[in-house]
């Protein structure tokens, strides 16, 4: 039983990730090629050489890759290698499979192209990454600088990503790396936001004497309440501080149940990115690792 479900996440996961190589691929093919615009990566450089030779940007990636992927068999290890190798393959695929889609561009705007070509790249990886799944290129030489020079991660593959641009810029003018760095924004805002999630919550913390009748007054509207245990730093006095976790849609309610309660009450509302558990999300194909890790009684 435990296999298969592990077998059933493994399965969602390669999916999830192949979906997103295919919808990034798309969006070089449909928008970023057709008006000679560039991404970041090594895809970036298969894109430049494209450009000039017309060789085949799937294939170049997949070539540049090789050794990179190497030196993270050698330097990171087996497990995340063989993830890599798995995604390589399956981005430098759809890259070439959907290159006839370059015959129906559907903007004819440098700028649109830059912004919708961002926008459907980052949805692209941001479902990979969320499936903890990577494309190589850039950052493997990220997670090998970070390992073993502690460099952040994301200020390498950034360095890397501006030499690239400063090669097109040098090849094919200003005007295209510039609207490239839009591109790579608007990826870059995306992959964020689909990795997050967008069922964006609101967590309140409710500091109150009348603490038990505000949980309550929230209960019955149907929403979970927890206490937390704090003390006045000036008084000494001990007290229940609510903690409650809302739809957006629920935040107006809950500040009139608070209000009726206790019109002095303090309220921090805060957004939450993304809440697991009963009532919210699931942890998703995450779950699968759990149970590898721990399914048969094993310690982590």
């Amino acid at each position: 039983m435990i296999q298969l479900k592990l077998l059933e996440h493994r399965l969602l996961r390669y999916g999830g990730i192949t979906l997103g190589c295919l919808i990034a691929s798309c969006s070089i093919n449909l928008f970023l090629v057709p008006s000679h615009l560039l991404t970041g990566g090594a895809t970036g450089i298969a894109m430049i050489v494209y450009y000039l030779t017309h060789l085949p940007i799937g294939a170049q990636t997949f070539a540049y890759n090789i050794p990179l992927l190497w030196a993270a068999w050698r330097l990171l290890g087996k497990g995340y290698t063989c993830d890599v190798i798995i995604g390589t393959a399956i981005f430098s695929f759809c890259l070439d499979f959907t290159k006839p889609l370059n015959a129906f561009a559907p903007v004819n705007d440098m700028m649109l192209a830059a912004i919708f070509g961002g926008v459907f790249n980052g949805i692209g990886y941001g479902i990979v990454f969320r499936m903890n799944g990577s494309t190589g290129g850039f950052d493997i030489v990220g997670a090998i600088a970070k390992k073993f020079y502690s460099f952040n991660m994301g200020g390498v593959i950034f360095g890397f990503n501006c030499l690239v641009m400063l090669a097109a810029a040098f090849m094919f003018g200003v005007a295209p790396a510039m609207f490239t760095l839009i591109c790579m924004f608007m990826n870059a805002m995306v992959t964020d936001k689909v990795i997050a999630g967008f069922n964006s919550r609101k967590a309140l913390l409710i500091v109150s004497n009348q603490a038990e009748a505000i949980a309550e007054g929230i209960m019955e509207v149907g929403r979970g309440v927890t206490f937390l245990h704090g003390q006045g730093a000036f008084t000494r006095r001990e007290r229940n501080v609510v903690f409650v976790v809302v739809n957006l849609t629920q935040v107006a309610k809950m500040k009139m149940i608070i209000n009726a309660i206790d019109p002095d009450a303090f309220v921090i509302i805060m957004s939450a990115s993304e809440v697991m558990g009963h009532g919210f999300s699931s942890p998703g194909v995450k779950a699968g690792e759990v149970i590898h890790r721990y399914g048969h009684g094993g310690k982590a």
